[in-house]
């Protein structure tokens, strides 16, 4: 053989041996991942012109597989409304998530609270992700106080009446896309 078939030869059997090692490995991690069937997140504080202070933040989302009963959603979601140092805080953990294009509706338990009275009360949140002026509203709205509200139903809040101070919205919606 001359030189150059050897060459050429060599070249073939190291390209045939670093093939399956160079290149890329198919994992159970590059299958393709399936989208939530449901999610809110962020953080924004409300506007009030009397200086309020007014956060809510959310991380509640509806697995794929789940996408069938939004009661299946999990997450938590915090809330905390303080003016002149007086007010209160709450963490509730999600028990149901519904959304259509940019708005959405969690509603949970709250689970811990400085707020007398307003551990183990169902509240539910709407939120308008709506870029720049996101909005939202909550089941409270009319009561006043969580503690005030009677036994609210899974998934049910105000509508989103209220501003989200400027610069401080960052909601995410994922929109639900049931199968019926």
């Amino acid at each position: 053989m001359n030189r150059r078939t050897k060459t050429v030869v060599l070249c073939c059997a190291l390209l045939l041996l670093t093939a399956g090692t160079v290149g890329p490995a198919a994992t159970a991690t590059d299958a393709p991942r399936q989208r939530e069937a449901a999610a809110l997140t962020g953080t924004a504080k409300l506007y009030r012109s009397a200086g309020d202070d007014i956060t809510f933040s959310f991380d509640a989302h509806l697995a794929a597989k789940d996408t069938a009963d939004p009661t299946k959603a999990t997450g938590t979601f915090e809330f905390s409304h303080y003016l002149n140092g007086d007010g209160a805080r709450a963490k509730a953990k999600v028990d149901c998530l519904v959304t259509g294009g940019k708005v959405a509706v969690v509603s949970g338990v709250i689970t811990d609270s400085d707020l007398p009275g307003a551990e183990g009360k169902r509240v539910g949140i709407t939120v308008h992700d709506a870029g720049h002026r996101d909005r939202l509203g909550y089941s409270w709205a009319a009561t006043g106080s969580p503690v005030e509200t009677k036994e609210l139903p899974k998934c049910v809040g105000s509508a989103p009446f209220e501003k989200v101070k400027k610069g401080t919205g960052d909601f995410t919606v994922v929109p639900w896309r049931p199968d019926f």
